[in-house]
C-alpha cells in the first residue's frame, strides 16, 4: 500500500493490514519530497524505529540534478536507527536489486525469515562507533 504522506487516514483503519514495515522514499531531485518525509515521521509510532523504518533514496545517479545533500538524509537514518538505501530506478538491474533488497527487509520485519528479527536485523546494518 502507498500513501503520500502520514497520517494515514483514520476511516478505514479497520481494513488495513497489518503494517509490517514503512519505507520513506526520498526523490533527492525534490526538496519538497524530504520535507514531506521529515514531516510524516512525527506520526510513526516510536516501535517502528525499531527494525520496521527505511530510508529509500531515489535518483542518485543524477549527482548534477541534486536538491538534498546525502548528509542530511543518512543523519536522519543515524537519528532515527534506520537503514538508507541509495538507488537510482530507471536503470533495471539497481531496480531489480534494490526491489529484492526491501522485500528480504519486508520478509524479516513481518517475522517470516527463522531466527532474525526487525531489531536484530538493523543492529547487524548500524555501523559501529569503531568505524
Amino acid at each position: 500500500h502507498l500513501a503520500t504522506s502520514l497520517p494515514l487516514p483514520t476511516e478505514r483503519d479497520h481494513l488495513r493490514p497489518r503494517i509490517d514495515l514503512i519505507v520513506f522514499i526520498i526523490d533527492i531531485k525534490s526538496k519538497y519530497s524530504l520535507k514531506n518525509v521529515e514531516a510524516s515521521l512525527a506520526y510513526v509510532d516510536a516501535s517502528f524505529f525499531l527494525g520496521k523504518v527505511c530510508f529509500l533514496v531515489t535518483g542518485v545517479g543524477r549527482v548534477n540534478d541534486c536538491s538534498i545533500d546525502t548528509n542530511a538524509v543518512c543523519k536522519l537514518g543515524e537519528v532515527y536507527c534506520s537503514p538508507v538505501l541509495f538507488c537510482e530506478l530507471e536503470l533495471e538491474g539497481i531496480r531489480v536489486s534494490t526491489a529484492q533488497r526491501l522485500l528480504r527487509i519486508l520478509q524479516i520485519c513481518a517475522g517470516h525469515i527463522p531466527g532474525v528479527s526487525a531489531l536484530s536485523f538493523v543492529s547487524l546494518m548500524r555501523k559501529s562507533d569503531d568505524d
